[in-house]
Formats: structure tokens, sequence, C-alpha cells
């Protein structure tokens, strides 16, 4: 026998032996039945201790039910939230400086997942995204994690958010054993969402303008464009009284689009988004929209983004209907502030009233351990 040989059949005894010992520890813990976003039925431990989530950015949803401390039952992640939402990582950090040695697992739909290290840590429960459902079941990872006796739950905050961010909440309640603060956020997202749906309903079909949203506008300087389909962001548009022009174009979640074709159509207003994209592409353009973003940044990557080749000469940007938004609203259960924000450009009469800048400062103050700082959506100053 080589070594090669050798080593590989110690490492599979080492990691059988582990799942073993996982798999009677977790007999012996308390369990419910859950049906995930999926419509799977999962058998899942009651108020685990150790989760590992397949992506960073969950902590936004985890915030809202464990109040007090989002990584208290966290063992792993995905370093996604560090790598392009840093300014909200070095937030949680000041507070929480011990996610510092948090553990980052890769995807978990490719190899680079260290299975052995999630079953080793004790893990409970797995949580995954929607979106993500086909490469977990091509991955064969599901079956693999219940052969641990680890659970893997899938929740939704980005496929269809506006129908799955209330069962996804209240899931992790369930699951978490929290379901009073599930269902506070709950209460207060229909809410936030009913200040709209109230009023849409008065907009004639031909007074609402057509939105063109450009996704990750800049991330890549010398790549234009992508939008979203009729989901997501675009479908958020519908609900705040626009047409998503990436909605006429394709029944997906997202495509590609032809300048030529944008620069023919001319939509009514643009709104791209952005984010602190500097530190993993150091030569964006983009807005680089969170925590420890400012007003004059915003306005000047603004307008840079606007006097791209061909965009003076659109109809947004000459009538001051140029706008930019935080892009982790789409993956975040805060995307009631995005769509307050798109009401109130798209109408401004109608949402006169709508602040979406005290929501998000009365998100922060009911329901997350951080306080609210940065700049999130901004529109370009006429002239500039």
């Amino acid at each position: 026998m080589n070594v090669r040989t050798l080593t590989r059949g110690l490492c599979s005894a080492a990691a059988a032996m582990t799942l073993s010992i996982a798999s009677a520890t977790n007999a012996f813990a308390e369990t419910i039945t859950v049906t995930d976003i999926a419509g799977r039925v999962v058998e899942v431990e009651k108020n685990p201790s150790k989760v590992v989530i397949g992506e960073g950015r969950m902590i936004y949803s985890l915030a809202l039910i464990d109040q007090d401390n989002p990584f208290q039952r966290v063992v792993g992640w995905k370093d996604d939230m560090v790598n392009f939402d840093p300014d909200a990582y070095r937030k949680y950090l000041e507070v929480f400086p011990e996610i510092a040695d948090l553990p980052s697992f890769g995807s978990p739909y490719t190899d680079e997942w260290n299975l052995e290290a999630v079953i080793s840590l004790g893990t409970e429960v797995v949580l995954m995204n929607l979106g993500n459902l086909l490469k977990a079941q091509e991955s064969g990872i599901i079956e693999k994690l219940e052969e641990a006796g680890i659970a893997t739950v899938f929740v939704d905050f980005r496929q269809n958010p506006t129908q799955n961010t209330v069962p996804s909440i209240q899931l992790l309640g369930r699951i978490f054993d929290k379901r009073d603060e599930a269902d506070a956020f709950g209460d207060y997202y229909q809410a936030q969402m009913k200040l709209i749906y109230s009023r849409i309903q008065q907009i004639a079909d031909e007074d609402k303008p057509i939105v063109f949203i450009e996704r990750a506008a800049g991330y890549n300087p010398n790549k234009c464009c992508n939008t979203f389909g009729a989901a997501n962001l675009g479908r958020l548009v519908d609900l705040s009284g626009g047409k998503n022009w990436g909605s006429m174009k394709t029944p997906g979640f997202s495509t590609a689009v032809s300048l030529e074709a944008l620069f023919t159509d001319d939509p009514d207003v643009i709104i791209g988004t952005g984010g602190n994209w500097s530190e993993a592409n150091p030569a964006t353009t983009a807005v680089l929209f969170g925590y420890e973003a400012d007003s004059a940044m915003v306005q000047d990557r603004l307008a840079t983004l606007a006097a791209r080749e061909g965009w003076p000469e659109l109809s947004a940007v000459k009538n001051g209907r140029f706008h930019s938004v935080y892009h982790q609203f789409y993956t975040s259960p805060y995307h009631f502030v995005a769509m307050q924000a798109f009401a109130k450009w798209l109408h401004p009469e109608l949402f006169e009233d709508l602040d979406p800048d005290a929501t998000m400062r009365e998100l922060h103050d009911k329901f997350l351990p951080i306080d609210y700082s940065g700049v999130f959506w901004g529109s370009l100053e006429f002239g500039g």
C-alpha cells in the first residue's frame, strides 16, 4: 500500500468516525418537522447551537432573529459578505470581533466545500439559498449532509422576495425558537409594503414609467449591461408603480442587455445597483453604497456612470431621473426600503410623505444589533 492510498484510507476512516459521532449526538436532540421554501419536508433540530450558512449575506436575515448576536450559532459561512459587502462586515466586526476567526468553507455547491470540517464542527443545520437548489441537488451535498445527520434547509430572499421573505423569516423563527422575533419583523415588513401597495392601484397603466435596472452598474467599467427580468428588483419595480424594461425582454431572472436596444427604447427612468466592490475589484466605477459611503462619493460615481458614451443623450439622464441603489437589497429582507425609494422616484407626488431614510433608521433601531450609517441610494443631481 502506497502512502497516498494509506492517507486516503485514514482520512475516510476519520470522516466516517466523525459522521458516526455527529449522528449519535444528533439522535438525542429535540427535533421538529418543517417545510422549507423549496417545499421539502425536513426534520431539523429545534433551537440549534451550530449552524453553517451557505452564504455570508444570510446574516442580514439572521440578525432579525438572533437580534442580540446573529453570529451566536454560526460556526461557518461563505466569505461573500467579507468580499462584496465589506462595509457591512466591518460594521458587524466592530460589535462582534470574534467573527474574524469564523471559518469560511466557500460554496457548498462545489468541490471546494470542506464537508469533513462541517461535520467535525458538530453542525446541526446548513442553510442554503433557494436559487441554488438545483446545484445542491446535482452536487449530492444534500444527501451527504443527511447521511451525517445534518439537516439542509432552503430559504429565499432573492428569487421571489415579496412572496418568500415572510415565510423564510417565519421558518427561521420556528427552527431557532424565536417565533416572537419572526412575527414582529413579519408584521413590520407587511406594514411597510402596504404603504406602497395601498396606493399603486390608483396609478393608471399609461402613467407608469418604463424603468431600466442596470445590475451592478460599473462593476466592470468596460462592460455593460445586465438587467433583471420579471423577478427580484425587476419585480419590485413593477410593484412600485413602474414598468420594468427587463420584464419586457425576458421571463428569466436576469439577462444581458444590448446597448443598442437600450438606447433605442430610451427608458423613462434608470436605476443602477452598486455596492462597495472597490476591495474585490479596485478598478470598479460602481457607486460604492454601504455603511461607509458618503453623499459626495455617490454624486461623483453617478456622474461618471451617466457620462459613459451615449448615456448623456438618454431621457433619464437629461430629465434628472438617473438613480442608483444598494445592490445588496436584492438578496436582503430589507428590500422594502428599496421599494420605497423606487416609489418616490417613480411617483414623487403620490409618495411625497414616504421617507425611506426614516424607514431604514427605524429598521436598525427596532431589529438590528448595528447602528445605521452611510448611504444606500441616491439620485444624480441635475447637471451633475
